[in-house]
């Protein structure tokens, strides 16, 4: 566990195991330890690296709104502090969930000699997304109510109670968060990861508006191995909207029994699978 610096800010990296690279991005709001459960399956076979975004988990607060193109270069920023360029340790399998499946395909687009595969788990879509207006009104209003709630208290009153029911809430049968109540409160209870999160909740539409402008520009690479992983716990809808996306990526589509939108949690077999199949 460790920091590396990108673009001015502080990422927190967490690197495991051995081989080809493999990169594992988070959904909107959530933190290294969300992959837990899945490290230990692909750490005997895959250098496995976690990082969190700006404003999330133990990284340092955003100093600019998130884009796709920026976020795909981020992760090739991380890869490079780390010494794990496609130079040094060859091109890797980038893991999208939630939000981040966004920024695992912007990756591939924008650095295609980079990547060896992509595995979208249950990832957000907007097929119709249009840019927002007054992007720079919406950047000021974000920051400006996460200082008030933070100068008030209520991250620290609140923060990791809402992780809780969040992760509750998406989960089969409700189970609950595994995640060790320290690292939920240090990580949680924080005003720069209330603000993270949302601040990158705002730009949502507007990240998602500008993967569809790449797709238009920036085919995948021919051959890529791209893998979709549905929630089938999900509404049906959800489920037919991801297998479209497999359809439109030329992707592999596979409906993961008993795993909710948190897969890696629910279903950490299923996420390494995916992983491991294709071919490093």
């Amino acid at each position: 566990m460790g920091f590396v610096r990108v673009g001015g800010v502080a990422h927190h990296v967490v690197v495991e195991g051995g081989g080809p690279v493999c990169v594992l991005s988070t959904g909107l709001a959530m933190s290294w330890f969300d992959w837990d459960p899945v490290v230990p399956l692909l750490a005997p076979h895959r250098t496995v690296v976690r990082f969190d975004r700006p404003g999330h988990g133990l990284s340092g607060p955003a100093v600019v709104p998130p884009s796709a193109a920026g976020e795909a270069h981020r992760i090739a920023g991380v890869l490079d502090a780390l010494g794990l360029g496609p130079g040094e340790a060859g091109p890797a399998t980038v893991v999208g969930h939630s939000i981040a499946g966004f920024h695992a395909e912007a990756f591939a687009r924008l650095h295609p000699e980079r990547t060896a595969g992509l595995v979208l788990l249950d990832s957000s879509l907007e097929e119709d997304a249009r840019v927002p207006p007054a992007p720079g009104v919406r950047t000021a209003v974000a920051r400006i109510a996460g200082a008030a709630l933070t100068a008030v208290g209520a991250p620290a009153a609140l923060g990791p109670l809402i992780r809780r029911g969040v992760v509750r809430l998406v989960r089969p049968g409700y189970a609950a968060d595994p995640a060790p109540a320290a690292l939920v409160r240090r990580v949680y209870a924080t005003g720069r990861v209330f603000r993270g999160g949302l601040l990158e909740n705002t730009h949502y539409r507007a990240v998602a508006a500008e993967l569809l402008a790449l797709r238009e520009r920036h085919p995948l690479p021919a051959g890529l191995p791209v893998t979709v992983l549905a929630a089938p716990d999900q509404a049906a809808r959800w489920t037919s909207r991801q297998r479209a996306l497999a359809d439109e990526l030329d992707a592999r589509f596979e409906a993961v029994p008993g795993a909710g939108h948190l897969m890696m949690l629910d279903r950490p077999d299923a996420v390494a699978g995916a992983v491991l199949a294709q071919k490093a």
